[in-house]
């Protein structure tokens, strides 16, 4: 296990290294877990640390207390109504976002109760998620005359546009089962279940090739910003060094010797 320098109810992230799984838990339970500026920097340096140590396979993310997270923490927002402030944090913020999908182990999400404006943009850029039957979700910012900008970038990525339109415009919020058929979370349980079904995705994951796995991934959301002919150049140049690792041809021998494959990995 390791943690955040941070101790104690001091400690506005938690992290807990079990079976080559980093779990990162949101530790602001009064505020929802909301992103204040201490906590967005405390996930950055954790995912940077993760991002560079071979031995962590998947990570999760998820928020202590009754919520996931409810977004930016307002009230320092409003404490330092400053252009440059702003500027700054929404730079921050959106660095977090993007180091989930270039990092690469694959993050998951473990959402529970509510998950609004920033929080559902964490779902939605973490590379899977799984949610309790009771979660919520909404990109409410529009209900207190702000529009959801950096939100909908996620949200577009992830579902269609005039669904995403809809949550970034009314505000309202979606229960799990409607994240689930719009394309937000990957599962939805029972809350009692919500470990276990997180658990099911991780050894899964770690399972598999981490040289698959990562190089996968790079280029998943590489092709994404690409045109289809760049696309297929990216994945075909992909698949052939793929190939040339060791790990493919391993996996191949096991496959046909009818065996488990050894992964060397990185």
């Amino acid at each position: 296990m390791s943690a955040v320098p941070e101790s104690g109810s001091d400690a506005v992230l938690l992290r807990d290294d079990a079976e080559r799984v980093a779990t990162l838990t949101l530790n602001r339970p009064g505020q929802f877990n909301s992103l204040s500026q201490a906590l967005l920097g405390r996930l950055q340096d954790e995912l940077d640390a993760i991002a560079r140590d071979s031995s962590i396979r998947a990570v999760v993310i998820s928020g202590a207390g009754r919520a996931f997270c409810a977004g930016h923490d307002l009230k320092e927002m409003r404490g330092n109504h400053g252009k440059e402030y702003m500027q700054a944090l929404f730079r921050q913020c959106g660095r977090v976002m993007t180091t989930l999908t270039e990092m690469p182990q694959p993050v998951i999400a473990r959402v529970h109760g509510i998950a609004t404006a920033a929080g559902c943009q964490l779902v939605a850029m973490c590379d899977l998620a799984v949610a309790a039957a009771e979660a919520r979700f909404a990109v409410s910012g529009i209900n207190v005359g702000l529009f959801c900008s950096t939100p909908a970038v996620a949200l577009s990525r992830n579902m269609g546009r005039k669904a995403a339109m809809e949550m970034l415009l009314t505000g309202d919020f979606i229960d799990a089962g409607e994240a689930l058929r719009r394309g937000l979370v990957n599962r939805v349980v029972a809350a009692p279940e919500l470990d276990a079904e997180v658990k099911r995705l991780t050894d899964s994951i770690c399972a598999k090739s981490s040289v698959a796995v990562a190089m996968g991934k790079r280029m998943f959301y590489r092709q994404l910003e690409m045109g289809l002919a760049g696309a297929y150049q990216l994945a075909s140049e992909t698949m052939a060094c793929n190939m040339m690792a060791e790990d493919a041809g391993e996996g191949i021998d096991a496959f046909m010797a009818k065996r488990k494959p050894q992964w060397k990995g990185c």
